[in-house]
């Protein structure tokens, strides 16, 4: 079983208190002028998809390369982190720009019937794949015990 529970501020300030002061800072970043200059609020877009053998995971992971991406199964728990770094170098006669750059995210999924041994990863073209085998479905039989 594959649980996904995705978790927004909902923006509004409790009732019977406007000057929440809390709530104004948490919602700060939250607003759709701070979605312009950050749109991917630092998650990763992902498709989950289940057929009767597995579950597929595919996560855009653009700019990213293959070690700076950690996969790590805990208990019930998939966890996809990437932490980016990058530097920018121009030189032009005598100008000279240089930018760094570093960012991180994570997404954490909660999973269950898995067999962790077996799961598989690629990394492609910007896209991570993250195939998790199913485990066997325990048939159960009703057998009648005879009493003596």
């Amino acid at each position: 079983m594959f649980n996904m529970v995705p978790f927004k501020n909902s923006g509004m300030a409790r009732r019977g208190n406007p000057w929440n002061i809390d709530s104004i800072f948490e919602n700060f970043f939250n607003d759709s002028m701070f979605q312009t200059f950050f749109p991917n609020n630092g998650l990763m877009k992902v498709d989950i998809k289940e057929n009767d053998r597995e579950f597929v995971i595919e996560a855009d992971i653009p700019g990213a390369k293959k070690d700076e991406i950690n996969l790590e199964i805990d208990e019930n728990k998939l966890t996809i982190s990437v932490n980016h770094n990058e530097e920018i170098k121009e030189e032009e006669e005598n100008y000279i720009r240089r930018e760094r750059r570093n960012s991180s995210m994570a997404r954490t999924f909660a999973i269950d019937n898995i067999v962790a041994d077996k799961a598989k990863a690629k990394f492609e073209n910007g896209v991570l794949t993250i195939t998790l085998p199913k485990r066997e479905p325990h048939i159960r039989r009703n057998k009648r015990i005879a009493i003596e």
